[in-house]
């Protein structure tokens, strides 16, 4: 088994390099003519633009499954009360930077080309990706942005970017062909440095700047580690939303990195870098350097599986349930407060807890009549804990404060 790649170190590399104009993948010219944009203040960054310019979503969004926001749509979290292990496909989160391709799965190919091949481009058909042997990931999917309006809510500090509040995170079961074999099968080189897959959704357009499909590389260890390219979710093949007919999935990166509708893979023996890692999913804001800060990978949550200001009865007793996750490692425990932080009890854990995944809780309450407060924080394998505020950053990603949940108990 090959060796873990952190992206953080990664991504700060690349950048240095790409400064030092030794990675390709994004022209300069690009670069400054979204500088002018920025200084302008016509530049918006994806998820921005999107909360503000609604797109197609081909899947229903009834209001009791979802929160939608233009051409995203995060999973309501009493949907998945009762629910098992898995996110249905039917509540699974939508994200997308410009709107939802549909795909003739006839027609679809798979491009793999660039100078870290032994030969030229190399294509496969769906059918042809199937007859390769498959492999099976549960692992979960989380945008960057997730629970970023608590940034807002809670910590009063404006960002910018679509307003999730914890429902932008779901855990399938994926199946596909490992971007491994697909790679090895194309005739990858000693040379390969680098993959940039790229999506089949259309181009992104902002500031008066096309930076074309959206894509985002990753380190060729990575590429070889545990990336699948699935053609199932749950099951059943990928619906439109979810990536159809083939996406990535990148288990703990940042949701961006598994990028859907892929239709191109580029192996290159240079260093590659794409706006996706330079403009955009970087920290910005002060503590930060002005290129911005690498990613890590996503930070530990809590969600109660209940909607905010839900009504109980007060005087029985209330199951609370709900799930925590950390791409650090599996939960160890999880801590909850029925009386806004004052005294915490731990969770009983409930079902499997999956390195990339993450784990079911649940705790007694019999509450009083009145307004209440429920907060939980988990702590992972590796000891990180949710802090009770979460660092700023002015685009909102990586939040990982705890949360606090109103609910209200009524006489019954």
């Amino acid at each position: 088994m090959m060796k873990k790649v952190d992206e953080a170190a990664y991504d700060a590399l690349r950048l240095r390099q790409w400064q030092a104009g030794r990675a390709g993948g994004f022209s300069r010219r690009t670069f400054l003519s979204l500088a002018a944009a920025a200084s302008a203040g016509t530049l918006l960054r994806p998820e921005a633009a999107l909360a503000e310019t609604p797109g197609p979503i081909v899947k229903p969004l009834p209001s009791e499954l979802f929160t939608t926001f233009g051409s995203n749509a995060e999973m309501r979290w009493s949907a998945m009360r009762d629910q098992g292990y898995l996110v249905p496909v039917d509540r699974f989160f939508v994200r997308d930077h410009t709107s939802t391709p549909i795909i003739d799965t006839g027609t679809w190919r798979l491009t793999v080309d660039g100078a870290g091949l032994r030969g030229g481009p190399v294509e496969f058909s769906l059918a042809e990706l199937r007859q390769l042997p498959s492999e099976m990931a549960i692992t979960a999917i989380e945008c960057a942005g997730n629970g970023r309006s608590f940034f807002t809510t809670q910590q009063g500090q404006s960002v910018t970017g679509t307003a999730w509040t914890l429902g932008a995170v779901g855990v399938a079961r994926w199946r596909g062909v490992l971007l491994s074999t697909v790679l090895r099968r194309a005739g990858l080189a000693r040379r390969a440095v680098d993959v940039m897959p790229s999506g089949l959704d259309p181009t992104y357009v902002t500031g008066g700047v096309d930076l074309g499909h959206v894509r985002r590389p990753m380190p060729v260890a990575k590429a070889l580690y545990d990336v699948l390219l699935a053609y199932e979710m749950n099951g059943e093949p990928l619906l439109p939303d979810h990536g159809h007919p083939v996406r990535l999935v990148v288990p703990h990166w940042i949701g961006v990195s598994s990028i859907k509708w892929v239709g191109r893979i580029e192996v290159s023996d240079q260093p590659l870098f794409s706006p996706w890692n330079t403009q955009f999913y970087r920290l910005f804001g002060p503590g930060y350097p002005d290129e911005g800060q690498p990613f890590d990978k996503q930070v530990v949550k809590s969600a109660f599986e209940l909607d905010f200001g839900a009504t109980v009865l007060a005087g029985r007793t209330v199951r609370l349930t709900g799930r925590s996750w950390s791409a650090g490692g599996r939960i160890r425990h999880v801590e909850v407060s029925t009386d806004g932080g004052h005294h915490w009890r731990r969770a009983r854990p409930t079902g499997p807890d999956l390195d990339g995944a993450w784990q079911r809780w649940e705790l007694d309450w019999k509450p009083t009549v009145g307004n209440h407060e429920l907060l939980a924080r988990a702590t992972d394998v590796r000891g990180n804990t949710q802090p009770e505020v979460a660092r700023y950053n002015t685009l909102g990603y990586l939040f990982d404060g705890v949360v606090r949940h109103p609910v209200s108990a009524v006489a019954g």
